[in-house]
């Protein structure tokens, strides 16, 4: 530190406070000459400065300055949350030879203008704020960053689009990329679709691609059929546990010939076909499966569950079969980790009044995108699942489970009016004159080429029905809808052959364990909770972690990828240092004070602290700890304290007032 900003030990702090006006955002409610009279006249200020954007080039330069000239060594910045911009003051306060670690962030946006109507309540709440801050600040103590070595291995949980693109994009910069997947092969909902809206490109002809190349590509350790077990250690160093769940077939020796799936006599649900079929005990997820291998389902299998059958393996050319297989456990060490773990639709049956599992004929997204893919259990052939036959009526309820907050879900599931107009077009195309019914409450189409997209629907003659569907049952051979026309101000019952349910995209259940596993922020919904919604949208608040694809939240292909791609810049950028850097601010433990109680152990949220069983005295691993202060609180002795956040220093804001 320069020695012109260092405090000497026998006098009082010489504080700077910066006041930023933020636009109108701040100075639009609190008297900002007024709060500077009252902030001067604060014991330890030696200059108050405002600035209509502190944040700016100029109002960074006003800091510096101030810092040199009146040989400042603690800054209060009074602006926005600390989430945005302290980083931002810190670095200038650093270039300026202060400590950065000596600048504290007052909050007076959030927590005071824009909460608060009365210009006179809102100038002295901010001026509170200020002091309490004053508090903290003059107890700062300078601190250095703590480095970690990085393990530039990086693992990818998922292998949907959004985990392929992760992967892909790591992989071709150079670096090794563990992939897992919970299904047998790779490709997610995305190898369950038909088309792609708005282009209407078979979905397989973009997929494989790139399906093909992570199975082949050399940085890529693709490990399907696996889940997580644990994660354990700290960004740029995790250890990660993966259970490799028994497949029941060697997949070094099987060749994927698919004999055994011609002659297995075993059933069991499929999931990939949405239950509009009853595939085989051992299978296959679809013909371009990568990995081609087959795994058996030990529930349906003759042989496991009762002893009997074993065709498969007597008709195996290469004796691949290997009903003694186990689950398997392995170890990986890598240093950042994307979560890809995407979504699933809402159970439709929890929709009483849309009749779903009551009428065969009434069937959700998935299901129909099955119907009319190519490799569907009808080779793309629109057939209802009751008899067989083509409908001639079909009938798209949009918003089913979506924007609904007393049955189903309160928010839009945003790709549903757009996939919809799809399937309607592609009906169309397959019944020519088949009649397509849309109803809907409103039609979204906020992305590049969907307002267009929804026209061609309207122009192909489809029927769009503004209106809430209120019940879906059977009459005859006949589904019957009644809905109501907002528009004509009418009630509607609709003859319908066929029912698609456009259902609400919800978090992956075991996404949503995952999360809770690794402990990473998830919201009321269970999707994962980004860093910041705009500044941070592909990080976790939980260093070393990133997001990607629907596990966030819904989104449609392209802004999938993109979020991909964005998630593995973030890991390259982090692969491109040498060490990493983590803040000092964290928990630290008096031994003098430390009885081994274990309250701090067990409430840590993120195993940076221990017990040491021999010498009984709680040990913090820095690199773990993110300084939320739980130990603090939790410990009876006072032993457990947070760098730059001590009690005394809580205490001192406390009294402030």
């Amino acid at each position: 530190m320069d020695e012109a900003v260092r405090p000497a030990e026998n006098r009082r702090p010489r504080v700077g406070v910066f006041v930023c006006h933020c636009g109108i955002n701040i100075a639009g409610v609190v008297k900002i000459p007024e709060l500077l009279e009252r902030v001067g006249r604060m014991r330890d200020v030696v200059v108050a400065k405002d600035y209509k954007y502190c944040c700016s080039d100029p109002g960074q330069q006003m800091v510096r300055d101030s810092v040199k000239a009146d040989r400042l060594d603690r800054v209060i910045v009074a602006c926005c949350s600390p989430t945005l911009h302290e980083t931002t003051f810190r670095n200038a306060c650093a270039e300026a030879g202060l400590n950065s670690y000596q600048c504290e962030i007052a909050n007076i946006r959030e927590q005071c203008s824009w909460v608060t109507e009365d210009k006179d309540e809102a100038t002295a709440k901010a001026t509170e704020i200020i002091r309490t801050t004053m508090a903290k600040t003059v107890l700062d103590q300078p601190l250095e960053p703590i480095t970690v070595s990085i393990n530039k291995r990086a693992l990818v949980v998922g292998a949907g689009i959004a985990g392929i693109q992760a992967a892909l994009d790591i992989a071709n910069a150079g670096y090794e990329v563990v992939l897992v997947e919970k299904e047998p092969s790779i490709g997610g909902h995305m190898a369950q679709l038909s088309e792609t809206f708005p282009t209407l490109d078979c979905s397989q002809c973009i997929l494989t691609p790139r399906t093909v190349e992570t199975g082949r590509h050399p940085n890529i350790r693709l490990m399907t059929y696996s889940e997580i077990d644990s994660v354990s250690g700290y960004v740029g160093n995790f250890k990660v546990r993966i259970r490799q769940k028994a497949r029941y077939v060697d997949f070094k020796a099987c060749t994927g010939c698919g004999v055994c799936l011609e002659k297995c006599p075993g059933r069991n649900e499929s999931w990939f076909e949405r239950g509009l079929v009853r595939g085989k005990a051992i299978y296959r997820l679809l013909p371009q499966a990568v990995p081609n291998r087959p795994v058996i389902d030990a529930k349906s299998c003759l042989y496991l569950t009762k002893g009997k059958c074993g065709i498969c393996a007597k008709v195996c050319p290469t004796g691949a079969i290997r009903y003694d297989d186990t689950d398997k456990y392995v170890e990986e060490e890598v240093g950042a980790i994307v979560l890809a773990t995407g979504y699933e639709l809402l159970d439709a049956t929890t929709l009483g009044s849309y009749g779903v599992g009551l009428v065969p004929d009434v069937v959700d997204g998935l299901a129909f995108e099955r119907l009319l893919s190519a490799s569907g259990p009808t080779s793309g052939e629109v057939k209802r699942p009751s008899d067989g036959k083509v409908p001639k009526k079909v009938v798209f309820v949009q918003c089913a489970g979506s924007r609904d907050s007393t049955s189903g879900m309160p928010y839009c599931s945003k790709i549903c009016c757009m996939y919809t107009a799809k399937q309607a077009i592609l009906y169309k195309h397959r019944v020519h004159d088949g009649e397509a019914t849309i109803c809907y409450i409103d039609v979204r189409t906020p992305g590049k080429g969907f307002e267009e997209f929804y026209k061609r629907a309207t122009d192909d003659g489809i029927q769009y029905l503004r209106g809430k569907v209120s019940k879906i049952f059977r009459q005859g051979d006949k589904v019957k809808v009644w809905a109501s026309d907002t528009l004509a101000g009418r009630k509607v019952e609709l003859d319908a052959d066929l029912v698609v349910l456009a259902t609400a995209v919800v978090a992956n259940p075991d996404g949503v364990a995952l999360a809770r596993k690794l402990k990473t922020q998830i919201d009321t919904h269970g999707f994962m909770t980004e860093a910041h919604p705009k500044l941070r949208p592909v990080e976790t608040l939980t260093a070393g972690f990133f997001l990607a694809g629907c596990g966030q939240g819904p989104k449609d292909i392209p802004e999938t990828v993109a979020q991909a791609s964005a998630a593995a810049a973030k890991v390259l950028a982090m692969f491109g240092n040498t060490r990493l850097t983590h803040s000092p601010t964290t928990a630290q433990v008096d031994e003098e004070i430390c009885v081994g109680c274990g309250y701090c152990e067990h409430t840590c949220a993120y195993e940076a602290v221990k017990v040491d069983p021999a010498k009984k005295k709680a040990v913090v691993n820095a690199a773990l700890c993110e300084g939320c202060g739980a130990c603090a609180v939790a410990c009876p002795s006072g032993a457990m304290t947070h760098k730059n956040a001590t009690k005394k220093a809580i205490f001192e804001m406390a009294d402030s007032f």
